[in-house]
């Protein structure tokens, strides 16, 4: 059987995110998991880089309240679907 590797909205996949602003390691919990790296320079806004798997698009979307800086699919869950 071939697995599906094209990326959908509704495929399940890893990404990583860069956002302006700050998000300490409880949000790791709320978002299933995933890896939280903050990253800051001298005189600049703090950013934030997220890196975890989401269900789908939506919630990708639905994440998070700050603004996105990037978004980089790095890995995609193969489907099991026909």
């Amino acid at each position: 059987m071939q697995t599906d590797q094209r990326l959908t909205v509704d495929s399940s996949a890893t990404y990583k995110l860069r956002v302006q602003g700050y998000l300490d390691e409880s949000w790791s919990d709320f978002m299933g998991g995933a890896a939280i790296r903050v990253q800051s320079r001298h005189n600049e806004p703090q950013i934030t880089e997220v890196t975890g798997e989401f269900r789908d698009q939506a919630a990708l979307a639905g994440a998070l309240g700050l603004p996105l800086l990037s978004v980089e699919c790095v890995a995609i869950r193969p489907s099991n679907r026909p």
